[in-house]
């Protein structure tokens, strides 16, 4: 027996000495040049609960690391000690999120009014992580709905912040308080932005104005109708853009006599027209501007009402009979298109006439009316006119060709040589240059891309001919393939590689709507160094049909930052079903085009593409998020709700609004809270999407216990 207590304490003694020197090794770990030994020097101290540690982890907070401050929030949040809760908030602020994220868990722990004051106050404030972490904090901590508490406290922060500014800023940050204030919605705003829209200071003005069209109250349409008898352009054309938010007809005939002064504020006011909702009053003031407006303006107004249906053809008629309003009515009808058809005759004729300008309205009229057959003749006519004009202009000075390449010294994408040729540095950094234009063209390989199109030296010494007598060359080569008259190829062909950019883009652009074998050229010319010319070509083939727009799609892996032209041609017209999996490497490799790449795989409803756009959507700095969440919604794949949803705690409004669309169609029960939450956000755009999103949810619910 008494063996066996010696022994027993024997031991003891052992493991306290073993303890001891553990300690002191943990405590030597706190000095340690590594970061991961410090953190778990201060994990392993923080679970022996020691008082007297408190003092380590808060020098531990302090850590120049990240990874050893996360661990010292950890460990201040165990110790339960209202003294470390201004030191957690602190660390709610730290530049890491992991850091800002493990400080509300442990502010939760330490519980208290002043805890729960930092996690509410920092939720305004913090990235979609952090916010997400403080909703758990305060679930942790017993706040009833959580989210809503936060959300709340936001909204009334950003009000206070806002009307503060408003009343005690700098102009330029009242101008911004001003439209954010709008953005909320709530009448109260509505009633304080109405008191501004007559301040002296214009700028201001025109910000309460904006802000009302955000705010979407009907009490601000007679006030904001008003404005567009001032002479002040940005007021008027901020209230023929809210004009147009606010949707009310009853201000058609007051945005019509804008639109027909002919000034900068006409084009805002003809948008405005154009985009309510339609009446007889607003087609008859959508004819008025195609027969009256700026040269512009009519055009846009032409192609408005062609959409519905067209116009009355007779007073276009009655001014071709007018030479002072002939080119004002040949602009109208090239607006107007096919409606106007029955106009052909009388324009006809005046493809031959003399002035230029009139010249080439009548080619774009006649190309825009439509019919082939009475219009091919003479636009083929007139082709063959004209290059016999512009012929002998275009003749070589040398007929031998000119070196496609530079010579040494006169390449202006070299670097400049030096004064000095046997320099070492000057030779260093012309290698220096050669071996990055090598790099740069292997990566491109690499990714399937051509290399990048270098703009090749002039082909003639002097151009004898300017881009104006080029003018209704150009026009005719457009038409002719707009028409796909007979003989167009054969007269196309010959200008696709023409040195002039205009002859070029329009043989190009006639190519394109040829389609067959015209088609194929032209999406050849997609690697087009000039920027301009590749618009033009993309548009061209977007609007020719299936064929045009699966060359646009088959040219996508061979482009860079091209891409985004062809992108933006497919958005305006549609996109192949087959342009799936193209669509979903533009998004994988991210960037600007990835938005647009997105947009498009939800309006094909690609299925397949949804874990290419989650994993996208996982990055927290993808640029596109917004676009992103919109084709998640509108593919409709369910399995997605919850990768959507973590975006409903983001910081930026316009990705809580997508988000909470997007559930629209993905969400279930599991979103209720968080949607429910929104609803007491500051903007009204995400109130809106949020109750939306939760009578869809509700209504399928209710639908499915029936």
């Amino acid at each position: 027996m008494r063996t066996r207590a010696c022994s027993t304490l024997v031991l003891a003694l052992l493991l306290c000495a073993s303890c001891g020197r553990g300690r002191d090794q943990l405590l030597a770990d706190l000095q340690s040049p590594r970061p991961e030994t410090r953190a778990q020097a201060v994990k392993e101290l923080a679970k022996q609960g020691r008082a007297e540690d408190l003092a380590l982890f808060t020098q531990a907070a302090k850590d120049l690391t990240p990874v050893v401050r996360s661990e010292a929030a950890v460990a201040l949040g165990s110790s339960q000690d209202p003294r470390v809760v201004d030191l957690l908030g602190e660390l709610l602020e730290d530049p890491d999120e992991e850091v800002q994220s493990r400080a509300a868990m442990s502010l939760s722990e330490v519980k208290g009014d002043k805890a729960k004051a930092y996690l509410t106050l920092q939720y305004a404030r913090r990235g979609p992580r952090t916010r997400q972490a403080i909703v758990q904090a305060l679930r942790a901590a017993s706040v009833p709905n959580p989210m809503t508490t936060a959300v709340a406290a936001e909204s009334h922060a950003i009000w206070d912040r806002n009307l503060l500014t408003l009343n005690e800023g700098s102009l330029a940050e009242r101008v911004g308080a001003a439209e954010e204030l709008g953005k909320s919605g709530k009448p109260e705003a509505v009633d304080r932005l109405l008191t501004l829209v007559r301040d002296p200071q214009v700028v201001l003005a025109a910000a309460a104005v904006r802000g009302l069209g955000e705010a979407d109250d009907a009490r601000a349409v007679g006030q904001i109708a008003v404005l567009l008898d001032e002479s002040f352009p940005e007021l008027r054309t901020a209230a023929s853009a809210a004009l147009l938010k606010l949707q009310d007809p009853v201000v058609v005939q007051k945005l019509a006599a804008v639109a027909l002064e002919r000034s900068s504020a006409s084009a805002g006011a003809l948008a405005a027209i154009a985009g309510l909702p339609r009446s007889p009053e607003s087609d008859a003031a959508l004819c008025r501007i195609a027969l009256d407006g700026a040269p512009t303006d009519a055009l846009d107004a032409g192609r408005a009402m062609r959409a519905r249906g067209g116009c009355p053809i007779e007073p276009v008629v009655e001014r071709l009979g007018k030479p002072a309003t002939q080119e004002s009515a040949l602009r109208t009808l090239a607006g107007l298109g096919p409606t106007a058809a029955a106009a052909l005759p009388r324009v006809l004729p005046l493809i031959s006439q003399t002035d230029t300008d009139l010249r080439v309205r009548a080619i774009e009229a006649a190309a825009a009316l439509g019919d082939a057959a009475a219009a091919g003749p003479v636009l083929l006519k007139a082709y063959a006119e004209e290059v016999a004009a512009v012929q002998p202009l275009q003749a070589d000075w040398v007929s031998s060709p000119l070196p496609l390449r530079y010579g040494a010294g006169f390449d202006p994408a070299a670097p400049a040589p030096s004064a000095h040729p046997e320099d070492s540095h000057s030779a260093k950094q012309a290698a220096l240059f050669d071996r990055l234009k090598t790099l740069n063209a292997a990566r491109a390989r690499a990714r399937g891309q051509a290399p990048a199109s270098e703009p090749l030296p002039p082909t003639e010494l002097v151009d004898d001919v300017p881009e104006s007598k080029l003018r209704v060359l150009s026009a005719l080569l457009r038409s002719l393939g707009a028409l796909r008259v007979d003989g167009a190829l054969a007269a196309l062909k010959p200008h696709a590689q023409d040195p002039s950019p205009a002859l070029r883009t329009a043989a190009l652009v006639g190519l394109a709507r040829l389609g067959g074998e015209g088609t194929g050229i032209a999406a050849k010319a997609l690697l087009e160094p000039d920027r301009e010319v590749q618009k033009e070509l993309a548009l061209a083939l977007s609007e020719q049909g299936e064929a045009g727009r699966k060359a646009l799609v088959s040219a996508l892996p061979q482009l860079g930052p091209e891409k985004v032209i062809v992108l933006e041609a497919l958005y305006r017209t549609s996109v192949p079903a087959d342009a799936a999996p193209a669509l979903a490497e533009v998004v994988k490799a991210g960037g600007t085009e990835a938005g647009i790449a997105a947009l498009l795989l939800g309006r094909l409803k690609a299925r397949d593409a949804v874990p290419t756009l989650v994993a996208a959507l996982a990055d927290p700095t993808a640029a596109a998020r917004r676009e992103l969440l919109t084709a998640l919604g509108e593919i409709g794949e369910r399995s997605a709700a919850e990768a959507v949803a973590r975006d409903l705690y983001s910081d930026t409004p316009d990705v809580r609004a997508a988000a909470a669309g997007a559930l629209t169609t993905l969400g279930s029960g599991a979103q209720v809270e968080a949607l429910d939450a929104l609803k007491s956000d500051y903007y009204r755009e995400v109130r809106l999407a949020a109750e939306r999103a939760l009578a869809r949810i509700n209504s399928g619910a209710a639908e499915a216990t029936r």
